[in-house]
């Protein structure tokens, strides 16, 4: 019985990053252009090349999980060190804006800081090859990702 949960709770963290994550992204430029090639074009926003990365990111995540290889998902995690701080930074210094509720950047940058931490949770997690652990946190994530582009874009 508890195979056939997790079996159906990997099902729906599919479905949602097949179907939600690139109709949360539309309206970016190019967000399935190949992560390694973002900063070059995406300097002047680091949101933005942090959206990019994130989808290309959780491609692999989700097909690291489904196959329970913790190497995988490890692997793909490492492109997103840094892109907190470069998108903190660019909020700092105003070339970062979020389209919807502008006044709750703090509140912006709670969810970030969150979000991120899950994923150092999740990093930990396929490190030990954990697949449990890692559906879980990928539900999570996905699921903050949904959440916070509810709030804070158009």
């Amino acid at each position: 019985m508890k195979s056939r949960v997790i079996k159906i709770e990997f099902f729906l963290v599919v479905v949602i990053s097949m179907m939600v994550l690139p109709t949360l992204l539309s309206g970016q430029e190019s967000p399935r252009q190949d992560a390694a090639t973002a900063p070059a074009v995406h300097d002047e926003n680091p949101l933005l090349e942090e959206m990019i990365k994130l989808d290309s990111v959780f491609r692999e995540v989700v097909s690291g999980v489904s196959l329970g290889d913790g190497a995988r998902v490890y692997n793909a995690l490492e492109i997103m060190h840094g892109t907190m701080e470069k998108t903190h930074e660019g909020i700092h210094h105003g070339t970062v804006k979020v389209p919807k509720n502008a006044a709750r950047m703090k509140e912006f940058m709670d969810l970030d800081t969150k979000f991120h931490a899950r994923l150092e949770s999740l990093s930990a997690a396929a490190h030990q090859n954990d697949q449990q652990a890692m559906l879980k946190l990928t539900k999570v994530l996905l699921d903050g990702c949904v959440q916070c582009h509810r709030t804070f874009r158009k």
